[in-house]
């Protein structure tokens, strides 16, 4: 990359650090679900709709075809389509940041199409299949960043987690920008946030980000990605706004009584955490349509039970808006 395109790709990238950090202490971060027909079809003019109210709510950021938008099972046109949509819906008013992953030759075919689309950064989730070492998980963040112009995060979760030193390491690295955590080892956490340079992002990425929001807060990480903003943002949103405000009332309300509830059904079953939500969404009227497979949506004893978990946490947030009202 010459000089001249160098700085100006630099500029670009703190430019999407700094809208994300504006963005993140005013919101939840919104991973949206991908809507599919009931022929399994992309159904993209839901996605569409959908995709508009989520972002109609405010989060601080979108993140589309991520790991709640069963990335993993989208093939590179309905990527295409999906992250263009979102960048449209988006309309400049908050950042769109793309999922990106499997190894890093195809993670920057799919990085490039992210950045003809028009997305503003790069969520780079674990490579596929095998273990590595530390050097091997430093280099392949590396060649995806060589391979775009769009600032990566890296997630950390499952077989991919990173040392204090090789942070130091892929923050280095031109366009790396931050990194998304969910092994919620907080001790582990701490030492990477203390090793990090100023400036560098941290976001909480726990499977229900909001039952650990205030551990990791008191590590540096107060972010979170919201898979309940998919399906309820006013619950999301209720509880981004207890933990702001230090409500601990409210918060424990709602961890009581409805996060802690969908936890424990999501661990039900292997990929509860996208089909769950997806049927939470269908239960709601939002036109997301049934997962893909390998995923398989709840069955009914499942279904009514997350009814009364929905209900439960509806419930909460309605008779808080009534007492304020």
């Amino acid at each position: 990359m010459r000089a001249v395109e160098r700085s100006s790709a630099e500029a670009e990238h703190r430019g999407v650090v700094q809208r994300l950090r504006e963005g993140m202490a005013g919101g939840v971060l919104s991973f949206p679900l991908t809507s599919f027909g009931e022929d399994g079809g992309l159904d993209l003019e839901s996605y569409r709709a959908y995709l508009t109210a989520q972002v109609a709510t405010g989060p601080g950021a979108v993140f589309p075809a991520c790991g709640t938008g069963e990335f993993s099972a989208l093939d590179e046109d309905e990527y295409r389509a999906v992250v263009r949509t979102a960048v449209e819906v988006a309309g400049g008013r908050l950042p769109v940041v793309a999922g990106t992953g499997y190894g890093w030759a195809q993670a920057v075919r799919f990085a490039r199409i992210a950045e003809e689309a028009g997305a503003d950064a790069l969520l780079v989730m674990p490579h596929y299949l095998v273990e590595a070492p530390q050097d091997g998980l430093v280099e392949q963040l590396r060649r995806i960043a060589g391979g775009t112009r769009l600032p990566l995060i890296a997630y950390q979760r499952g077989h991919v987690a990173f040392t204090a030193a090789s942070v130091r390491r892929i923050a280095g690295i031109p366009g790396v920008i931050g990194l998304k955590d969910g092994h919620s080892d907080l001790d582990r956490l701490q030492r990477l946030t203390l090793a990090a340079p100023d400036g560098f992002l941290f976001f909480n990425g726990a499977a229900t980000a909001e039952i650990q929001a205030r551990a990791y807060a008191t590590v540096g990480v107060p972010a979170y990605s919201s898979a309940v903003h998919a399906f309820a943002p006013e619950i999301a949103d209720a509880c981004f706004a207890a933990l702001r405000d230090g409500d601990g009332t409210a918060v424990d309300a709602l961890l009581r009584d409805f996060y802690i509830p969908l936890v424990e059904l999501r661990d039900r079953s292997p990929g509860y955490a996208v089909s769950l939500v997806k049927a939470a969404a269908r239960m709601r009227g939002l036109p997301v349509g049934p997962v893909r497979a390998p995923l398989v949506d709840p069955g009914p004893d499942d279904l009514a039970d997350l009814e009364q978990v929905l209900d439960a946490g509806l419930g909460i947030v309605g008779a808080a808006r009534r007492r304020g009202a």
